[in-house]
């Protein structure tokens, strides 16, 4: 059965950096990371999709544009999150999902699959 096991959270200070990764068993394209922090929703961060011609298409919620980057592996069974300029809000468990059935990308319950979490705190 498909496994993803995130690696990279920590404790970090305000605008300072962490690299997630999410490596998948048994599954190789499209790879997504949500957060969800205490008494809130679980929320979409970022998504790539493995489009046919190679080049990942990508997505990102409004908060983290142009501070986190996802990228892919070339296997596309090993999903990384850069997150830079951290800020306290982005403490979170942080999540990564897969197997995504089509519609929005932000919503959870479109994808199939999920990891245990790496919590991520910002002080």
């Amino acid at each position: 059965h498909v496994q993803l096991v995130e690696s990279g959270g920590g404790s970090v200070l305000a605008g300072g950096s962490l690299r997630l990764s999410c490596a998948a068993s048994r599954y190789r394209g499209s790879m997504a990371w949500f957060r969800q922090a205490p008494g809130k929703v679980r929320e979409g961060v970022a998504a790539i999709y493995s489009v046919y011609s190679g080049v990942g298409r990508t997505q990102y919620a409004d908060s983290v544009k142009g501070r986190f980057t996802i990228s892919q592996d070339d296997a596309k069974s090993t999903a990384y999150l850069q997150m830079n300029n951290l800020l306290p809000e982005d403490t979170a468990m942080y999540y990564c999902a897969a197997g995504f059935g089509g519609g929005s990308w932000y919503v959870p319950n479109e994808y199939r699959y999920w990891g245990q979490g790496t919590q991520v705190t910002v002080s």
